[in-house]
């Protein structure tokens, strides 16, 4: 992989890396993660894969023995929500190798995501160069140009400092600030459906009974027990923080949805800044917290700041039949 002298200045004002690869076949997408995998393995750096389903297998055929160097996760599963990769999956291998520089491959964007999530993937990409922004680490993420769209392929370039294709490389002329360019993806949720059921709350003397109608009405929607446990956590979380806040009542609302139970909690109160519930607390204590526990236990989340305050949409998987 040649890097060009724009790319190799870049890299020297932060140690940090973020690079977009472009490839559009299997042997393609090997190459360009192995040639970014041996640098660090070069230098007895700790490495990982984090990328949809088999294509791990791609990595360690190519890799060989070496591949026991390196840790792989299912980005399918880890990263099922993409607002749980920056502190669950990123920060989390640099954390365990603090002193070190990490070396990391995160695939969040694939064929298969579906347009519910695409713009929370592109946000989480854009805010990794906030996380990481000084960090000793390297972050590689494959982008499949045969099966994404142009406009996909496009945006990958707004997210990243650096692009590879094959054995070219260059610095992004689209990319921008990673605040802005995230706030350009919180985009209008479609209102909930008129079946949706509505609970309004306010105060703190509200959540049992808000936590009864939400386990009542997800039991019968199908969700199995332990992930109503999830789901009644994280509406917890998300109901105090308006009960103890926001100035005016809050109202949730639940309806199925494309496989899906969906829960959607929305209030007065504004939501300013960008990472949170991406960067942990220094103490369990800490602002930001309850967001941080909502995108581990969610299957995906999705939340929109507008002018009447904050829409935060949380969805969990049913079992399928």
């Amino acid at each position: 992989m040649m890097e060009s002298a724009s790319a190799r200045q870049q890299s020297t004002d932060d140690p940090f890396r973020h690079i977009g690869l472009i490839y559009r076949d299997p042997d393609e997408y090997a190459a360009g993660c192995v040639s970014f995998l041996e640098r660090g393995l070069a230098l007895g750096d700790p490495a990982m894969v984090a990328v949809p389903g088999g294509k791990g297998d791609l990595i360690r055929e190519r890799l060989g023995d070496r591949a026991a160097g390196v840790t792989f996760h299912d980005m399918a599963v880890a990263g099922r929500n993409p607002g749980r990769i920056i502190p669950s999956v990123l920060l989390a291998f640099a954390g365990a190798h603090m002193g070190r520089r990490a070396w990391i491959i995160g695939e969040p964007i694939w064929p298969g995501r579906s347009p519910l999530e695409y713009p929370a993937c592109v946000a989480h990409e854009a805010l990794i160069n906030t996380a990481f922004s000084g960090r000793d680490a390297a972050i590689l993420c494959p982008y499949d140009a045969s099966g994404l769209t142009a406009r996909e392929i496009e945006d990958a370039g707004s997210t990243h400092p650096e692009m590879w294709e094959g054995l070219e490389s260059w610095t992004s002329p689209s990319y921008a600030d990673p605040v802005v360019t995230a706030a350009t993806f919180d985009w209008p949720l479609p209102l909930p459906p008129r079946q949706a059921a509505m609970f309004p709350f306010e105060g703190i003397g509200a959540l049992t009974a808000l936590r009864d109608f939400v386990a009542g009405w997800a039991a019968s929607a199908g969700l199995p027990e332990v992930r109503i446990a999830d789901l009644l956590i994280s509406v917890n979380e998300l109901a105090t923080n308006t009960a103890e806040h926001a100035r005016r009542p809050g109202t949730v609302w639940m309806w199925r949805e494309d496989g899906l139970v969906v829960c959607q909690i929305d209030d007065c109160g504004r939501i300013d800044d960008p990472m949170v519930g991406r960067i942990p607390p220094p103490d369990a204590a800490g602002r930001g917290r309850g967001i941080l526990i909502v995108n581990e236990l969610s299957d995906l989340v999705r939340l929109h700041c507008h002018p009447g305050g904050t829409s935060v949409r949380i969805h969990f998987e049913l079992p399928r039949a």
